[in-house]
């Protein structure tokens, strides 16, 4: 029998590079404290938003599961900023039962004045709260506006006719409105704008008024604001940095998570961009 080899043990050999002082510990402990210092920055911004925040919580022992403390300072920054302006929000079947005769106002402050109304979506899809929101909102003194989702895909000619009869807007209303957010999948960026011409030339018609256009800001920027010159605009733009609504927005959409009496969830929150005096212009006379 061969006796067994015994073999030396393998010898680990240090690596001869030098660790930089960037990093492990050293980057981890850089990006905490430049998180520290974001926290900072924006805590002595919305200082005066944040005691109010927290006082009116505190006071009124509300549950904001959906709206984090920072976030509900924002609302109230933005808006303490747009005192002059109108606000409203916009709603669907989404929101479920809405006890409209409880919504009022925002932060228990700032009192709501419009409401969009989600009416169709597509070429045949009627949202299954639009009736009892119209009225309801109508009955609590909202001025109301009627949207449809635009669905890039199907016959933008069916997707008119489909507001058409289901929408029936009077004196006081807001002018019909089409929400366009994504992209096709089956035609290029030119066949939706035609589409999108479709629509709202044969809404214009029926109503004998020109649409508002809802999109997000990259989406209006990119293939919106030149081609659709002459309309009027509502803009959704969330960024926790922007706190002024800009001048080629009509209607600026500036949060989806804002806390509402009535409402069970989340509420978009929507700023006017003008006064009292100047809605009751816009509207349909």
């Amino acid at each position: 029998m061969r006796k067994p080899v015994k073999r030396k043990p393998t010898v680990k050999r240090k690596s001869s590079r030098k660790k930089s002082p960037f990093s492990g510990k050293f980057l981890s402990i850089g990006a905490f404290l430049l998180f520290l210092l974001f926290i900072g920055i924006a805590g002595y911004h919305y200082r005066e938003a944040l005691a109010y925040y927290f006082s009116f919580r505190s006071r009124h022992e509300l549950k904001t599961a959906n709206t984090t403390k920072i976030e509900g300072a924002r609302i109230f920054q933005v808006l303490s900023k747009h005192s002059s302006n109108v606000f409203g929000l916009d709603v669907s079947e989404y929101q479920g039962d809405i006890r409209w005769e409880e919504v009022k106002t925002v932060e228990d402050t700032f009192q709501l004045a419009f409401a969009f109304i989600r009416a169709t979506a597509g070429k045949d899809r009627i949202d299954a709260k639009f009736k009892h929101n119209w009225s309801k909102a109508k009955e609590n003194g909202f001025v109301c506006g009627a949207y449809h989702y635009y669905r890039p895909n199907e016959n933008s000619i069916k997707q008119a006719d489909n507001f058409i009869k289901t929408v029936t807007l009077k004196k006081g209303d807001f002018p019909p409105i089409l929400d366009i957010e994504n992209l096709p999948k089956t035609q290029s960026i030119d066949s939706l704008k035609v589409g999108l011409r479709r629509w709202l030339t044969k809404v214009e018609n029926h109503y004998g008024v020109k649409p508002i256009i809802y999109s997000g800001e990259s989406y209006y920027k990119d293939f919106l604001k030149k081609e659709f010159k002459g309309y009027s605009f509502w803009i959704a733009n969330y960024n926790f940095f922007v706190e002024q609504i800009k001048d080629d927005w009509l209607f600026w959409q500036f949060t989806e998570k804002a806390t509402i009496p009535g409402i069970k969830g989340p509420v978009d929150i929507n700023i006017y961009n003008g006064t009292p005096k100047m809605l009751n212009y816009f509207v349909l006379q």
